[in-house]
């Protein structure tokens, strides 16, 4: 009897168990999924464009001597400020010094020369009228005052000359801004004719960053923009630094380039940003965001709420006014925070499903909510 008794009770349980309608252990088959959706509105948006850039000055001058010779001194402490004018290097300047006294000395020779033809010349001017001497014999005389007169401009223009090249043996700052390190040291040999410069000077305050752009996305926003489409942003650009950072200062975007790069089928775009504290230098790369344009009736739906095909294709699960699902082909724009911007497809009204879609198919009744609030009683849209 004792053996007998839980055996007993085992057996009562499972035809207890038996006895228990399906209906009372799984859920009613075709009942309505639950899904969260969000009506899609639209708004003045941003077309965001973000490009890769390079810093540059927005002066760079390339020192280098004009004439040649021994550097006695340099002038300037590398990575210092320079003003233009200021004196950076100062060559050997005697050999040019003895050049500029020699040409003044052939000056003041062709000077006296000169007063002699001229006195010559005005003297066999009044013998000429006198007949005391032939009209062949004045015109010589003229001739050599003539000539004793170029020889006194091309004189001056020798002493003009060696002066130049005297004073070109002070190498001097062509431009405002930080100089760099100097190529050569005091008792280097420089000629007028080399290649590699001295030192460079770059103007960093403010600054430009060239942003590259594909010529067909450019093209795409110029028919954009002559069709209404889309309208002209401000242009304020925005930066993120090597390390990741955002730079404070938003800059302007200046210029773009008329003509497309041959080899990189791309654009260059310029913009400017104010420098005071000189985290930009030139050669840096950065990346660049900035509205390219405006969109004025423009819808933004989360990300959540997209999904891909397998052949990239972008698409939305709508809700339509029947409570099915209808799948929706869309283009999408540009990411903006965690939101998608679509271009097309999708209309004010469509309640788009951004929770519950992995557990839909098209055509499948839903119970739609809100996302985070309550039950969507009247369906607008498709």
């Amino acid at each position: 009897m004792s053996r007998s008794f839980p055996y007993a009770l085992l057996m009562l349980s499972l035809l207890a168990g038996c006895d228990q309608s399906p209906s009372q252990t799984m859920p009613r088959q075709g009942a309505a999924a639950d899904v969260s959706v969000i009506t899609v509105t639209t708004e003045t948006l941003p077309m965001i464009t973000s490009l890769q850039g390079r810093v540059s000055a927005t002066q760079t001058a390339e020192v280098r001597p004009q004439v040649g010779g021994i550097i006695q001194k340099r002038q300037f402490t590398e990575g210092a400020w320079v003003n233009k004018g200021d004196l950076l290097y100062q060559i050997d300047p005697e050999s040019y010094q003895a050049a500029l006294d020699q040409a003044k000395a052939n000056l003041v020779t062709a000077e006296a020369a000169l007063t002699t033809a001229e006195l010559r010349d005005q003297r066999y001017r009044k013998l000429v009228k006198a007949n005391d001497v032939s009209r062949q014999d004045a015109e010589d005389a003229h001739a050599a005052y003539l000539q004793a007169k170029a020889g006194v401009e091309a004189s001056q223009a020798a002493v003009n000359s060696a002066a130049i090249d005297l004073k070109r043996t002070q190498v001097i700052a062509p431009i405002n801004g930080y100089i760099g390190i100097s190529s050569v040291t005091e008792g280097a040999l420089v000629t007028s004719n080399q290649t590699t410069a001295l030192t460079t000077i770059h103007s960093l305050d403010p600054i430009y960053v060239d942003l590259t752009e594909s010529s067909k996305d450019l093209l795409t926003m110029k028919k954009a923009l002559a069709s209404g489409q889309l309208q002209q942003s401000d242009m304020q650009v925005s930066l993120k630094l090597e390390d990741g950072s955002d730079y404070a200062v938003k800059g302007q975007l200046l210029a773009r380039e008329v003509a497309v790069n041959r080899a990189t089928g791309s654009v260059t775009l310029r913009a400017q940003f104010a420098n005071p504290q000189e985290l930009l230098l030139p050669g840096m790369f950065v990346r660049a965001s900035f509205a390219q344009a405006i969109i004025p009736n423009g819808i933004k739906v989360p990300q959540q709420g997209i999904a891909h095909d397998a052949n990239g294709n972008a698409y939305a699960l709508v809700v339509d006014k029947n409570n099915k699902i209808v799948r929706q082909q869309v283009e999408l724009g540009n990411a903006v925070a965690s939101d998608w911007i679509v271009t097309s497809g999708l209309k004010a009204g469509d309640k788009v499903v951004v929770e519950g879609s992995l557990k839909v198919r098209p055509g499948q009744t839903v119970t739609a909510h809100l996302f985070g609030g309550e039950a969507v009683t009247a369906m607008g849209g498709q």
